[in-house]
């Protein structure tokens, strides 16, 4: 049995350096392509590559468009330009809040106008309640 299958494993592994002639291509005086394994008596023959390249790399279903440099330029002084006006709007937020707080801080009898018009003072409790929403808000936008 083992006999069998080393002699079955030769064969089959001489086969397939049988398979494997060259082959040649030539034109005859016809214009036709002839391919044979032997070439043509008398005729210039060139061998043919059997052996098949490597499969390719799988190119990405869709790639990112690419952006040229001047519209990236436009694109990144937008972006600065929009950076900058929040900073500002920041800085003008946070100097309001402060300017809020020490007024809360430094007057003990504020008076505030109401929606309809009414013009009413304080209370302590509602002052210290607004003291510490503006200390909260400095200190989550200003730091």
């Amino acid at each position: 049995m083992r006999r069998m299958i080393l002699t079955g494993s030769l064969l089959l592994a001489l086969s397939a350096t049988a398979m494997a002639s060259q082959v040649y291509k030539w034109v005859d005086d016809k214009g036709t392509t002839h391919f044979g394994s032997q070439p043509p008596q008398g005729q210039a023959a060139t061998p043919v590559n059997t052996v098949a390249p490597p499969p390719k790399p799988p190119v990405p279903a869709s790639q990112p468009a690419q952006t040229s440099d001047a519209e990236q330029q436009a694109i990144d002084a937008k972006v600065k330009k929009e950076v900058a006006t929040k900073e500002a709007e920041r800085k003008q937020y946070c100097e309001n809040m402060r300017t809020n707080l020490a007024q809360l801080q430094n007057n003990p009898r504020l008076r505030v106008t109401e929606a309809d018009g009414e013009v009413r003072r304080l209370s302590e409790e509602e002052r210290q309640t607004r003291i510490s929403e503006a200390e909260k808000a400095i200190k989550e936008n200003c730091q």
